[in-house]
C-alpha cells in the first residue's frame, strides 16, 4: 500500500483504511457505507467551523445545505470514493488549524506552532488519501486574502512547505496517470492545448449549474464533442474570464470580495480536473459529480452567506426570513439527494439507470455485462459487450471482457480476435496481453503465448492473472521450478486467488512435494469451498503418496461438486481398481464416456479393465478388444500405451500372435518417444504373450497406464 503502485493508484492512507476496514469487518458492505456516512456528516461540521472562522454569514445554513446536496450523493454513497470524504476531513481539518494558527497570533497572544505543525501534518493526511487536495496551499492563500484583503510575504512564507508536498505529491499523481494507469498517447483522452482550455470553460458552468440547479444527475455524462474551430466552444471560457476580470476589478465592493472568495474556492478546487492534465476517466466523460466534492462548497457558502444580504436588501428579516429560506432549500436538497441515493441502491442499477440516462455510455454498458456475466447470463452480457463496442468503438475494456466470455464458451478464435481488437485499440493493455496469451496457450501455440503474458508482465508486473497465466505456460513447457516461481508470485499480490493455489499445489505435485501440494489444495479450497478440481488433485496428491483409500473420498466429494466431471469418474474408476472394486472401476468409466463419448483415455482405461480383470470378476476380453481397437485406429496405431492395452486384450483373448506383434510395435513406440521405463514394463508383457500367458490384473498394484 505504501511501498509500491501494486493498485495502479496511490492513495495510501485510503487503502490503509480499507485495510483496516477488512480486517475488522471483512466484505460485509454496510460498515463501509457507515464510515463513508461519518466522513461525510464531520466534513459537514468541519465546514461549519471553518465557515464560521471566517465569519461568514449563514455558516451553518452553508454547511447543512453542503452535506445534504444531491451532487455529494456519488461520494457518499459510493464506497470507492471514501478517498473524497477522508481527503476532505483531512483537508477541512488542515484548514481549521492554518485558521487557528493564525488567530494565536496576535499581540496578546503567543503564536500556537502546534496548531502550524498539525495544519502540515493533516495537509499531508488529505494528499496522501487523495492526491487533487494537492490545491490546498492555494486555499490558504485566498483564506489570507479574505481576512486582510491583501497577501503579506509572510504569509506566502508560511505556506510554502504546504507547496512542497503539493508539488512532489502533485509530480507523481501525473506520473501515476501516465505510467501506471495509462492516461497517455494518442487515444481519445489526450487532449491539445485548445482542447484543454475549453474543457476547462465548459466544466466550470457545467459544475456551477448542478450546484445551483441539481437535476439530471447521472453517474456518467456524455462525453463532450471538442471543436477547436467553433467560436460556439469558446464561449463558456470566455464568459469565466469575463466574469472574473470583472470580479476582480470590483474587489473592493464587499458583495464582489464574497463572490472572488466563493467562485476563487470554487476555481481552485476544481483545477486538478478541468482537464490541464491527463486524467484516465476523461475516456468517458470529462465531468464527474465526485470531481467537485470540495469545490461545490465555494457556490454554496456564497449563496447561503448572500440570502440574507438580499432579504436585507429588500427589507425583510435577513435573520427570520433566512431560516425560512434555509430551511426550504434544506428540504428540498434533502429530497433530491434522498432520490438521487435510489440509484446506487446495487450496482445493477447503478448502470441500468445510467445507460437509461446515457444510452451512449460504454463504460455503462461494459460494467453491466460484467454484472450479467458473473450472474450466468451468458446472452446478456455478451449483448451488453457488443453494446459497449457499437457506442465507444475504443473500448479496449469491453472487447477484452467479450473475448473472456467467449474464451469461457469454447468460443476460442472468437476470443482471440477480441483479445487482438483490444490491443489494437490499446497496445499496452496488461489484461488482454494476459488474455490472450492464455488463449494462445489452450491453443497449442506456446511460444505465442509467452510472449504476450512477458508483454503484460512488463506493463503490469503486479498482475496476478499474467502471473498465473505464465506459470500455466511454463508448466505445460516442462519448466516447472520457474512455474512455481510465477504462482508463487501471484499470490503474493493476490493471496485469495484459489485458481493459483491450485495451479501451485499441481507444480508441487509434479516436483515430487506431494505433502506441500496437498496445503496448496486445502488453501485453495478454503478459499474456493466448490472448486472440483482443487478436489481432485488433492486425490491426486495423495495417491502419489500411496494413499489410495483417501484419495477415493476426494474423487468422491469432486463428484458431489460436479457430477458431470468425466475426468473424476475416470480417476475415481482406476482408484477403485487398484483398490479391488472393479465392479464400480467399470461403472464410474462407462459413467466417463456418457458424459465425454470421444475420450481415448477413458476407453483405453476401461479396455485395460477389462482385458486384464479374469471374466468371473467382470473382465470381458472381448469387448475389451473392440474397445482397444477403437482407440488404436482414433490415433493411428501411433500411442504406445494404447497398443500395449490391445496387446493385452488381444492376449486375453488367446491371441498371442497378434499380442506379440502389438506389443513389439508398442516397444518400439516406446523407445523413439524417449520414454524407456514404459518400454521396460511392455518388454514384461511381451515375454507373457510369447510364452502363451495373458498379463492379469494384480489388485493392490497400479496399472501402468495409471497418472
Amino acid at each position: 500500500i505504501w511501498s509500491s503502485m501494486a493498485a495502479s493508484r496511490y492513495y495510501p492512507l485510503t487503502l490503509t483504511n480499507f485495510w483496516l476496514q477488512r480486517h475488522l469487518w471483512g466484505l460485509n458492505t454496510l460498515p463501509y457505507h457507515l464510515v463513508n456516512i461519518a466522513f461525510h456528516a464531520i466534513n459537514g461540521v468541519l465546514v461549519f467551523l471553518v465557515l464560521r472562522r471566517l465569519r461568514l454569514r449563514a455558516a451553518w445554513w452553508a454547511a447543512l445545505l453542503w452535506a445534504v446536496h444531491p451532487v455529494n450523493v456519488e461520494s457518499a454513497a459510493w464506497v470507492t470514493e471514501t478517498k473524497n470524504t477522508q481527503s476532505g476531513l483531512f483537508f477541512f481539518l488542515a484548514l481549521l488549524c492554518f485558521l487557528q494558527f493564525e488567530s494565536a497570533e496576535s499581540p496578546r497572544q503567543h503564536a500556537s506552532w502546534s496548531w502550524y505543525v498539525l495544519s502540515l501534518l493533516c495537509g499531508a493526511a488529505a494528499m496522501l488519501s487523495k492526491p487533487s487536495t494537492v490545491v490546498l496551499p492555494f486555499v490558504l492563500l485566498l483564506c489570507a486574502w479574505w481576512e486582510r484583503g491583501r497577501l503579506r510575504p509572510k504569509d506566502i512564507a508560511r505556506v510554502i512547505p504546504f507547496f512542497v508536498m503539493a508539488l512532489a505529491m502533485s509530480l507523481w499523481a501525473i506520473s501515476e496517470q501516465q505510467h501506471h494507469v495509462r492516461a497517455t498517447g494518442p487515444e481519445e483522452w489526450s487532449l491539445g492545448i485548445a482542447e484543454r482550455l475549453i474543457v476547462a470553460g465548459r466544466a466550470v458552468w457545467f459544475y456551477a449549474a448542478k450546484v445551483l440547479w441539481p437535476a439530471n444527475l447521472i453517474f456518467v455524462y456524455p462525453r463532450w464533442d471538442l471543436k477547436a474551430s467553433s467560436i460556439v466552444d469558446w464561449l463558456p471560457l470566455v464568459g469565466a474570464v469575463g466574469v472574473g476580470t470583472m470580479l476582480w476589478r470590483q474587489r473592493r465592493q464587499s458583495w464582489a470580495k464574497a463572490c472572488l472568495f466563493g467562485f476563487g474556492f470554487f476555481l481552485i478546487a476544481l483545477l486538478p480536473v478541468l482537464g490541464f492534465f491527463d486524467i484516465y476517466y476523461f475516456r468517458y466523460s470529462f465531468v464527474a459529480d465526485h470531481f467537485q466534492y470540495l469545490a461545490s462548497l465555494g457556490l454554496i457558502a456564497l449563496a447561503a452567506s448572500g440570502i440574507p444580504w438580499v432579504l436585507g436588501r429588500w427589507r425583510m428579516s435577513p435573520e427570520r426570513a433566512g431560516n425560512a429560506v434555509g430551511l426550504g432549500l434544506a428540504l428540498t436538497l434533502g429530497v433530491l439527494t434522498w432520490r438521487q441515493a435510489r440509484m446506487y441502491s446495487d450496482i445493477e442499477t447503478l448502470f441500468r439507470r445510467t445507460i437509461q440516462q446515457n444510452p451512449n455510455c460504454s463504460m455503462a454498458h461494459n460494467n453491466l455485462g460484467m454484472i450479467l456475466y458473473r450472474a450466468g447470463k451468458m446472452p446478456e452480457a455478451i449483448s451488453q459487450f457488443e453494446q459497449a463496442l457499437r457506442v465507444g468503438p475504443g473500448n479496449f475494456d469491453a472487447a477484452n471482457n467479450l473475448g473472456s466470455i467467449l474464451s469461457d464458451l469454447g468460443r476460442s478464435q472468437e476470443a482471440m480476435v477480441c483479445f487482438e481488437k483490444a490491443l489494437l485499440i490499446n497496445p499496452h493493455y496488461a489484461p488482454a496481453h494476459s488474455n490472450l496469451g492464455k488463449a494462445l496457450s489452450d491453443a497449442g501455440k506456446m511460444t505465442e503465448a509467452m510472449e504476450h503474458l512477458k508483454q503484460a508482465l512488463w506493463i503490469n508486473p503486479y498482475d496476478a492473472n499474467a502471473h498465473n497465466n505464465m506459470g500455466n505456460v511454463l508448466f505445460a513447457m516442462g519448466n516447472i521450478k520457474e512455474a512455481i516461481g510465477h504462482y508463487q508470485a501471484a499470490l503474493r499480490i493476490k493471496p485469495g486467488y484459489a485458481e493459483a493455489h491450485n495451479n501451485l499445489g499441481v507444480a508441487l505435485k509434479q516436483s515430487g512435494k506431494p505433502e506441500e501440494a496437498i496445503r496448496q489444495f486445502e488453501e485453495a479450497l478454503r478459499i474456493k469451498p466448490d472448486s472440483a478440481e482443487a478436489q481432485r488433485n488433492w486425490g491426486h496428491a495423495l495417491e502419489q503418496m500411496g494413499k489410495v483409500p483417501e484419495a477415493i473420498g476426494h474423487y468422491r466429494q469432486t463428484l458431489r461438486i460436479n457430477p458431470d466431471y468425466a475426468a473424476a469418474h475416470n480417476d475415481l474408476g482406476n482408484a477403485l481398481l487398484h483398490e479391488g472394486d472393479v465392479q464400480g472401476a467399470l461403472e464410474h468409466y462407462e459413467q466417463a464416456l456418457r458424459i465425454k463419448p470421444d475420450s481415448v483415455d477413458v476407453q483405453n482405461n476401461l479396455a485395460w479393465a477389462l482385458a486384464t480383470v479374469p471374466p468371473p470378476q467382470g473382465g470381458d476380453p472381448g469387448r475389451a478388444v473392440r474397445v482397444a481397437e477403437r482407440v488404436c485406429t482414433l490415433t493411428d496405431n501411433k500411442v504406445a500405451p494404447y497398443l500395449d492395452t490391445l496387446a493385452t486384450a488381444y492376449a486375453a483373448t488367446g491371441r498371442f500372435n497378434d499380442a506379440t506383434a502389438t506389443a513389439q510395435k508398442a516397444v518400439e513406440l516406446a523407445r523413439a518417444a524417449g520414454q524407456p521405463q514404459m518400454a521396460s514394463e511392455i518388454e514384461t508383457h511381451l515375454q507373457l504373450y510369447r510364452s502363451g500367458r495373458p498379463y492379469r490384473q494384480i489388485i493392490g498394484v497400479a496399472s501402468p497406464h495409471d497418472p
